[in-house]
């Protein structure tokens, strides 16, 4: 492939002797758990996203279970959420006992549609007092809508559970961090995230210092060191984890920097030819983890652009509510209609930093020549 959906070496390579230092760091401590790399990492991420309170966990899956237990998500209880993402966060849900309840998405930002969730409201007013969160997914980079799903869970008295695995960095329609907004936000930092670790690791961010207190304790089975107040688990970040995100952490900016120039790139170059995501207005701040048009008649495409040597993803070509693990839900194919033409459309091309410029003239002289062929 000549050019990938990801290449982590090429981006990791040159901080090679600053990830080195890190782990003799570590090593020499002798410390590996709960030390003081994850309490700077902790630190750091807080200050960042303007939050009380930062938990380094041990995946973004772990993130969302954490949040959502914290917030008193369980056993009866329905959680509003998006069918158009990665399965873990609805599965977070049912872990707890919960039900996920399944919203259609806005057809531009392709993130949790507040006008359906409305809709949804009001036309099942009864089972109102049920609802446990709202959880919208900041999907690619993308911030959703927070403010107007403020509008609408605040009168109810509904907590608002960001998704935020793939939004670090970026900013909501009112200019505040993604991730910091809701009674608690949950990050990933999956190997390909625009910050990633060097394996799993996740972190839950709110100002709720209960909430926060309730995931510090349930990250470590309930309490430490010989009380156990609740039922927990085991997820927590290792220290050396931790001290790789403290690595990268100084270079996000220029990555997303990076993100956000081949975005613009491509936008000038393919935005006559297919449907391409747009940049929001400001102070909204997308920060691209993907790159995801529209194309009809998207297998032909994938398979020319393969033969071309170009990596491409689908994200997510079966929408949440028609997936095996969740249909005794009962949703059937044509009732969240947004949702799946975006799964039959949708194709992400390259945008991670260590494209360089000719890689993505690359990308875009295949992506012109695909669509002239299959039209």
């Amino acid at each position: 492939m000549r050019v990938r959906m990801a290449d982590l070496a090429a981006l990791h390579g040159p901080l090679l002797p600053e990830l080195q230092a890190a782990f003799q760091r570590v090593i020499q401590r002798g410390r590996y758990v709960l030390g003081p790399e994850l309490e700077a990492l902790e630190e750091a991420l807080a200050l960042r996203l303007g939050a009380a309170h930062a938990v380094g966990v041990a995946s973004g899956t772990d993130a969302l279970l954490l949040a959502l237990g914290a917030a008193g998500v369980g056993p009866g209880g329905l959680v509003i959420t998006t069918p158009y993402t990665f399965v873990s966060t609805a599965q977070a849900v049912t872990r707890l006992g919960a039900t996920p309840v399944f919203v259609d998405v806005d057809p531009a930002t392709l993130n949790l549609s507040p006008p359906a969730v409305r809709a949804w409201l009001d036309a099942h007013s009864e089972l109102t007092p049920r609802v446990q969160a709202i959880l919208p997914v900041h999907l690619f980079g993308r911030a959703a809508d927070l403010p107007a799903l403020e509008a609408l869970a605040g009168p109810l008295g509904i907590p608002v559970i960001e998704d935020a695995a793939q939004a670090l960095g970026a900013m909501d329609p009112a200019g505040r961090a993604a991730g910091s907004v809701g009674k608690l936000g949950c990050f990933s930092f999956f190997p390909t995230k625009n910050l990633g670790a060097l394996g799993e690791a996740g972190l839950v961010a709110t100002s709720d210092h209960e909430a926060a207190e309730r995931v510090r304790r349930r990250r470590s089975h309930g309490g430490a060191p010989h009380r156990f107040d609740e039922i927990g688990g085991n997820h927590r970040l290792d220290e050396l984890q931790a001290a790789a995100l403290l690595t990268f952490l100084p270079h996000l900016e220029r990555w997303n920097a990076r993100r956000r120039a081949v975005a613009a790139r491509y936008a000038e170059a393919l935005g006559r030819s297919l449907t391409v995501p747009a940049e929001p207005a400001a102070p909204a701040v997308h920060v691209w983890h993907q790159y995801v048009v529209r194309v009809p008649g998207r297998d032909a495409v994938v398979a020319a652009l393969a033969a071309a040597g170009v990596g491409t993803a689908l994200y997510y070509p079966v929408p949440l509510h028609l997936q095996p693990c969740f249909q005794e839900l009962g949703y059937r194919a044509g009732e969240l209609p947004e949702t799946e033409r975006a799964a039959a459309e949708t194709l992400a091309l390259p945008i991670h930093p260590a494209l360089s410029d000719e890689d993505v003239e690359l990308v875009i002289a295949a992506v012109l020549a695909a669509l002239e062929a299959t039209a």
